[in-house]
C-alpha cells in the first residue's frame, strides 16, 4: 500500500512498481514482465536473452539505464525484492541479491525496496553501501489507532472522550499495532453496529471462517517454507505457543532434540521472523499468530467455545486495565446510553 501510494504520488511516468513476489518465475520471464509493463522505454525490447544468466544481465542494464520523461532519473519500487531468490537455482546466477545491491548502488536511479524478512533484510546489507538506508514500518500507536479507527465510529461524534481514547488503547493492545490486524478488527466492528467491542471483533476473525485465521494461515505458512526444516520448526512453534518465553535449553527437553539441533532450528525461525529472541529467552514475534496457532494447529478445528475462552484469556493479559470501566464503544450513531454495556472481558461458562 505504501509503495503504492509513493507511484501516485511520483506520477506514473517517473516510477514503476514490480511485485517482485507475483511475478519472479524464470529470469527470462521476469525481464520480460518487468520491461512489458514498464512505463520507460527501453532501447533493447527486442532482444531475447539466450541464458538464465544473461536475462538477468539485462535486467540490470535495465534498472541502470531507464529513464524518466526528460531524461531525468526515474524511481523503480521494487515489492519483496529478496524473492529475487529464487533465481539463484538457475545456472550462472550464484548471488543473484549481491548482484543486484551491487548493481543498484551505483546506478543514477532511484529505489525503493521492501521486504517482509527484517532479519534476511539486515544480514543481506550488512557489508552494503551506506546508499541503502534500512527504514522500519514502525507499529501503530494507540492514537495512530483511535485515528484509523475513527470511520467505523462515525468520528467518535457520540463517544465520550475517554471512551475513545481506551478504544484506541484496547485495540493497539489485542493487535500488536499491527495495521492489518487493526483494519481488519474495524471492518468487523463496523459490520457489528450498536453491540460491537474489540474483543467479539477478534474472536469473529480467529473463528475457523475469520479472515483472520486465513491471513494468519498464509503467513504461517509462506514464512514456514522460506525456512527449512519444516516439521520441526511447526514443532518448536507449538512448544512456543503453550508457553513463552523459553530458553534453549527448555524448548530442547520439549522438542526431545539435541540442544545444538534445537539453535539451528531457532536460527531460521529467526531467520524468517517468526520467533524473537530476548536475553536468551525465545517468543513469537507476532502475539495474534501465536493466538492462532494455539487455536488451529490442532487436529480437529476449534469450536466457536474454543475461539472465545482463548480469545478471552489473551485479551486478559494484553488489555489495558483502567481504574473505572468504559462504556461500550459502539459503531452506531443511533445506539442510546440505555445500549451502551460494559465492555470488559466476557465471561465465558
Amino acid at each position: 500500500m505504501l509503495l503504492q501510494r509513493l507511484r501516485e504520488r511520483l506520477g506514473r511516468t517517473a516510477a514503476q512498481y514490480v511485485a517482485i513476489e507475483r511475478c519472479a518465475t524464470t529470469p527470462e520471464r521476469f525481464l520480460q514482465a518487468v520491461t512489458a509493463s514498464s512505463p520507460f522505454p527501453w532501447h533493447a525490447a527486442e532482444r531475447q536473452p539466450a541464458t538464465a544468466r544473461e536475462a538477468f544481465d539485462m535486467l540490470l542494464v535495465f534498472l541502470d539505464t531507464a529513464r524518466a520523461p526528460g531524461g531525468e532519473p526515474c524511481t523503480f519500487l521494487l515489492d519483496e525484492v529478496l524473492e529475487l531468490r529464487t533465481f539463484e537455482s538457475f545456472p550462472g546466477l550464484r548471488h543473484v541479491l549481491r548482484d543486484l545491491l551491487e548493481a543498484l548502488a551505483a546506478s543514477p536511479n532511484r529505489f525503493v525496496l521492501t521486504t517482509r524478512y527484517v532479519a534476511r533484510a539486515h544480514r543481506l546489507l550488512r557489508d552494503a553501501t551506506s546508499r541503502f538506508e534500512v527504514m522500519h514500518i514502525p507499529a501503530l500507536v494507540p492514537a495512530d489507532v483511535t485515528d484509523f479507527l475513527a470511520p467505523t465510529f462515525n468520528g467518535y461524534e457520540q463517544m465520550p472522550t475517554d471512551d475513545r481514547d481506551y478504544l484506541g488503547r484496547a485495540v493497539q493492545a489485542l493487535t500488536d499495532g499491527r495495521a492489518a490486524y487493526v483494519r481488519a478488527v474495524g471492518d468487523v466492528m463496523t459490520q457489528m453496529g450498536r453491540t460491537a467491542d474489540p474483543v467479539s471483533a477478534l474472536t469473529a476473525l480467529l473463528s475457523s471462517d475469520g479472515s483472520l485465521n486465513h491471513w494468519c494461515r498464509f503467513c504461517y505458512e509462506l514464512r514456514l517454507h522460506r525456512a527449512r526444516g519444516y516439521g520441526a520448526l511447526k514443532a518448536i512453534l507449538d512448544v512456543l505457543a503453550e508457553e513463552e518465553p523459553l530458553t534453549l535449553t527448555e524448548i530442547s527437553h520439549r522438542l526431545h532434540r539435541t540442544p545444538g539441533s534445537t539453535k539451528d532450528y531457532l536460527s531460521w525461525l529467526e531467520d524468517v521472523d517468526l520467533v524473537t529472541s530476548r536475553q536468551k529467552r525465545y517468543s513469537f514475534t507476532d502475539p495474534v499468530l501465536r493466538l492462532w496457532v494455539r487455536l488451529h494447529c490442532r487436529p480437529v478445528p476449534p469450536g466457536d467455545e474454543d475461539v472465545a475462552r482463548e480469545v478471552q484469556q489473551y485479551a486478559l493479559a494484553r488489555l489495558p486495565h483502567p481504574e473505572a470501566t468504559p462504556a461500550l464503544a459502539y459503531a452506531g450513531v443511533d445506539a442510546t446510553p440505555d445500549e451502551r454495556k460494559s465492555w470488559g472481558i466476557i465471561e465465558i461458562d
